[in-house]
């Protein structure tokens, strides 16, 4: 596994063809450019036997780098460095930061190509595609280019399982931003190869990598939770926070780590969670007795006890 590193800082992990791939593309593409000259040499023999000897050596030539030179650096910039050999092995040729190749790029591989291929049967090539840690030949270092295998095995390891739901929103409060992006790809990688590991091996990387991100957000690692649910809560907890700048979300209402606006939310009453129960310390006052309205009466009924009537003025 290679990792490039492109223009806009992407990493990119990209499988670099080894040995044998890169021989049966050549060789593929070799047996397509011998057939094509054979029956151009043929056609043009036929065609110029009345011309002398040396107009007839020039012609050869002249299809020779046309077909074995021009043709290989024709295909390679027309299909972004898809050859037919390589289509049929599933390589591609690419730049060094990963993006397709241009003219200059095939220029330069055809020829040298035909130094260390063509002149020297594949000798050069062989063996600077052994020395070099990513396969590369001498037309692919002077061209700065790589040849990278485009069908890779499909592997459910990059898959990373959630955190348990118990920890939902818990480490929300985190402050992640001392945290580099090298120490998050160790977490992830951690976490999508967890299954592949040893239990002793895995349970101390793990505990390694919770001590790392807990030194950078300033905050220890809780005792109740396990150091590979809380590498998991963690790395979901900025996931969602990426998210939420990415798409302009909000934290939800019910807990979740985030939203999309227009989404349905549920209503504020309805998930919000319910009072804690704080026993009484002392018993409630007595009520306090009920006082009677005070009945007004008039000068004519003094002396006798008030109906609570009142006649109009």
């Amino acid at each position: 596994m290679s990792e490039l590193v492109t223009g806009e800082a992407v990493a990119l992990e990209l499988r670099p063809a080894r040995l044998p791939s890169r021989a049966l593309a050549v060789l593929l593409d070799l047996v397509v450019a011998v057939a094509v000259y054979v029956a151009v040499t043929i056609a043009l023999v036929a065609s110029t036997s009345s011309l002398d000897g040396a107009a007839q050596t020039a012609l050869t030539i002249a299809s020779f780098v046309l077909v074995l030179v021009g043709g290989p650096i024709a295909v390679e910039t027309l299909s972004h460095g898809r050859s037919l050999g390589k289509m049929a092995c599933g390589l591609r040729v690419v730049r060094d930061d990963g993006g397709p190749i241009r003219f200059r790029h095939a220029l330069v591989r055809g020829l040298i190509g035909v130094i260390e291929i063509l002149m020297t049967f594949g000798v050069i090539a062989c063996i600077a595609s052994l020395v070099s840690a990513r396969g590369r030949r001498l037309g692919d270092v002077f061209a700065g280019t790589l040849v990278v295998r485009e069908r890779v095995p499909f592997s459910s390891a990059g898959f990373v399982a959630p955190p348990p739901p118990w920890l939902a929103g818990r480490f929300s409060g985190l402050d992640l931003s001392a945290v580099p992006d090298d120490l998050w790809l160790a977490v992830r990688q951690y976490l999508a190869r967890t299954g592949q590991l040893d239990p002793r091996v895995g349970w101390a990387m793990a505990e390694r990598l919770a001590a790392d991100v807990a030194a950078r957000t300033g905050a220890p690692v809780p005792r109740d939770v396990p150091p590979p649910a809380y590498l998991a809560a963690v790395l979901q907890e900025r996931q969602a926070r990426e998210a939420r700048r990415a798409f302009g979300g909000t934290p939800a209402a019910d807990g979740a780590p985030w939203s999309v606006p227009g989404a349905p939310v549920a209503p504020a009453a309805a998930v919000q969670p319910p009072a804690p129960f704080v026993p009484p310390t002392a018993p409630p006052p007595p009520p306090s007795p009920a006082v009677r309205p005070e009945v007004p009466r008039d000068a004519a009924s003094e002396g006798r006890p008030g109906t609570g009537f009142v006649p109009p003025a």
